[in-house]
């Protein structure tokens, strides 16, 4: 009775040993798969709030356009609005993936008013603002954005 107990013993040591390294093994397989799931949300909630930052950084130059008295200050007005809106993530309209249109005379404006139209186009596939490798495949080729205020 007593050899079967030791016997059992032994056997129940063996079997931790053999399993010390198993927990390591399997968190070193399953960190790069974890890692990079956590840098793909912290990537895709940042072009998230870039996607709305461009919203309103259009509606920001519309209204910026829409209150200038004078005329030939709009555009001017306006492309400070939108830089001045895209500044936290480091964009201005003159940097190589923005692309930024400022229309005195859009088409969808009724008839007897003025507008003034900015669009804003952001080609995020060349020009990821956090370049990951394999997380570009879920992200938008471009983000585009259009906004329109009357001026009168």
């Amino acid at each position: 009775m007593m050899v079967a107990a030791l016997v059992a013993r032994l056997r129940a040591r063996r079997a931790a040993r053999d399993e010390r390294g198993a927990a390591a093994v399997e968190f070193a397989l399953v960190l790069p798969i974890l890692l990079l799931l956590l840098f793909g949300i912290i990537a895709y909630g940042y072009m998230l709030s870039f996607r709305g930052s461009m919203s309103q950084a259009a509606a920001e130059g519309a209204r910026a356009a829409a209150v200038s008295v004078d005329a030939s200050k709009r555009e001017g007005n306006a492309r400070a609005a939108v830089d001045e809106a895209l500044d936290a993530y480091g964009v201005a309209c003159t940097d190589a993936g923005m692309t930024c249109t400022f229309d005195a005379s859009p088409a969808g404006c009724a008839t007897g008013t003025s507008c003034y139209q900015v669009s804003l186009s952001y080609d995020y596939d060349g020009h990821p603002l956090i370049p990951l490798p394999l997380v570009g495949a879920v992200m938008p080729d471009t983000l585009s954005y259009s906004a329109s205020a009357r001026t009168s």
